[in-house]
């Protein structure tokens, strides 16, 4: 079964978080794609990883790219692995039937939005009824994370 990570974004935001999870995606030779809840918000986090660090290259794409089974970092709404990607990067509360495609999904969600909470919880609750195995992370105060479960 699929590794499973949640990330309960209480200090930083995803845009803060992400860019450095994907580093490290591509720092082990992982392609990865980043699932959004829109059209909009991939090419705004697109748009953001072009920006993030002045004197840094991240390779990444979207559809409106073109060529998305060349990209190493894929960031789409849409679900179908288009860049054969091992890790799934789930944003603004996405999941995908097809998570057992991938050696590792990382679910990033809000903190400090009780909604989204709420709905991560529930999203534990189904993926461990599927098998998957799961581990929490928490942001503490140095801006590193701690595994809680």
């Amino acid at each position: 079964m699929t590794e499973l990570r949640f990330y309960h974004l209480t200090l930083r935001t995803l845009e803060q978080t992400l860019p450095g999870l994907l580093e490290k995606s591509l720092e082990r030779g992982w392609k990865a794609l980043v699932l959004t809840d829109g059209e909009e918000r991939a090419q705004a986090l697109s748009q953001h990883l072009w920006t993030y660090k002045p004197d840094s290259f991240l390779p990444h794409g979207t559809r409106q790219d073109g060529h998305p089974a060349h990209q190493p970092v894929l960031i789409t709404s849409e679900d179908d692995r288009a860049n054969n990607a091992h890790v799934l990067f789930l944003t603004g509360g996405t999941t995908t039937p097809a998570l057992a495609d991938y050696n590792l999904a990382c679910d990033l969600f809000d903190g400090n939005d009780p909604d989204a909470v709420a709905a991560a919880r529930q999203r534990w609750r189904a993926a461990k009824e599927a098998g998957h195995s799961l581990t929490y992370w928490q942001q503490n105060e140095r801006g590193g994370w701690e595994k809680k479960a």
